[in-house]
Formats: C-alpha cells, sequence, structure tokens
C-alpha cells in the first residue's frame, strides 16, 4: 500500500508541475502580449489571438496526450505494484515456508547430533567390550591350552594307570595261581602230616631206638611243610 500510495502521489506531482508550467507559461505570454509597446490592430490582435488559441488547444492536446500517458503509466505502475504486492507475498510465503523449512532441519539436526553421540558412546562402549572380549578370549585360549596340556598328562596318566593296573591284574592272577598251588601243596602236605601223625601213633609202640631214628626222619620230613605254609601265607597277603 505505501509503495501505491508513493506512486500516485508521485504521478499527482507530475501532472501538477506540468500545469504549474502551462500556467506560467500562459501568463508569461499575456504579459508579454499585453506590454507590448507596439500598437496592433484588431487583425492582429485576432490573429494573434487566434494562434494563442490554436497553441492553448494544442498545448491542451499534447496536456491531455500526456495525461493521459501518465494515466496509463500510473495504471501500469498500480498492474506492477499489485504484481509485486503478489509476488511480495509469494516471496513472503515462501520465505515463512523456507523458515520453517530451516526450523525443522535445525530441530533435525539438533536430533542428528544426538543421534551421533549416542552413536559415538555405543562406538565406544563396543570398543572396550571388543577389549575386554580380547581379553577374556585370550584368557581362555591360556585356561584352553593348560587345560589340553592337563588332559594330556591326565590321558597319560590314565594310560600309566591302566598298565599299572594290567600289571597289577596279571601278578594278581599270577598270585592267584600260585596260592591255589600252594593250597594244593598244602593239603598235599596236610595229608602227609596226617600220615606222620598216624605213624607217630604207631611209633610209640616201637622200641626207643627205634623211636630215635623215626623222629630224626620225621622232623626232617615236617621241615618242608611248615616252609610251604610260610610261603603260602606270604601270597595270600600279597593277594
Amino acid at each position: 500500500m505505501a509503495a501505491s500510495s508513493k506512486s500516485s502521489q508521485t504521478a499527482k506531482n507530475i501532472v501538477m508541475a506540468l500545469l504549474a508550467i502551462w500556467s506560467i507559461i500562459s501568463l508569461i505570454v499575456i504579459v508579454v502580449w499585453a506590454t507590448s509597446p507596439v500598437p496592433k490592430t484588431s487583425a492582429q490582435c485576432y490573429a494573434e489571438l487566434q494562434e494563442v488559441t490554436e497553441r492553448l488547444e494544442g498545448g491542451r492536446v499534447v496536456w491531455t496526450k500526456d495525461k493521459q500517458a501518465l494515466e496509463e503509466k500510473v495504471m501500469e505502475e498500480r498492474e506492477k505494484v499489485e504484481q509485486h504486492k503478489v509476488q511480495i507475498l509469494l516471496l513472503h510465503q515462501h520465505l515463512n515456508a523456507s523458515n520453517a523449512s530451516l526450523e525443522e532441519c535445525q530441530q533435525e539436526k539438533v536430533v542428528l547430533m544426538g543421534n551421533i553421540s549416542l552413536l559415538q558412546e555405543n562406538m565406544e562402549l563396543l570398543r572396550r567390550t571388543q577389549k575386554n572380549l580380547t581379553t577374556e578370549l585370550s584368557l581362555r585360549e591360556e585356561h584352553i591350552e593348560a587345560l589340553q596340556q592337563n588332559l594330556t598328562q591326565a590321558f597319560h596318566r590314565t594310560n600309566a594307570c591302566r598298565s599299572l593296573n594290567d600289571a597289577a591284574r596279571s601278578e594278581t592272577l599270577a598270585a592267584k595261581s600260585q596260592t591255589k598251588a600252594c593250597e594244593a601243596q598244602l593239603q598235599h602236605h596236610s595229608k602227609q602230616l596226617q600220615k606222620c601223625r598216624s605213624d607217630a601213633v604207631v611209633a610209640k609202640q616201637i622200641p626207643p631206638q627205634q623211636q630215635e631214628q623215626d623222629k630224626s626222619s620225621s622232623a626232617s620230613g615236617l621241615r618242608l611243610p611248615a616252609l610251604m605254609l610260610h610261603i603260602c601265607s606270604a601270597l595270600h597277603l600279597l593277594t
């Protein structure tokens, strides 16, 4: 509105200036004609009046044309002002939209900065977690190696124990076989001892000289069963 009123005021000032100039020129012509020292006839005056009238009519025509041209220019300026107003409104709308978009971009920037900070914290946490996991993995690998060594040692120990167990079983079987042999010999010698006792009972009825000879032979016969009895007892303790 300020621009349109200013343009209208400018056009009015221009028209008023032209009218003032035309009035001044007319007054100058009238003054010069009135103060002319040479008397003129009515024909001359009429001719001059006719000339002035023609000039005045010409000036009116020119003024009318200028006025129309100025009015057209004023209309054009008004149309331009209206167009400018529309453009200004559009620019205001675009500016408001741009400001809204800028505000949204700033908010998105704040959100993105927050997300970036959060991602950086997560990356730092992941790095620490990776470092801790790497350390834990190294410790576990060392533990696994130690367990493998222990397992290898336990495997060797197991094999050694199995070998010892097999040897002990073999010795046990051998001892059992020897025990059975000793028991058989013990039974055999027990029978011989029984027989010797029976012979001793019979020998009581023999004369003393004959008894001394029988005792020496029976003592030598009893030593062997006693020795076998000790051996069998020792084998029994081993089993």
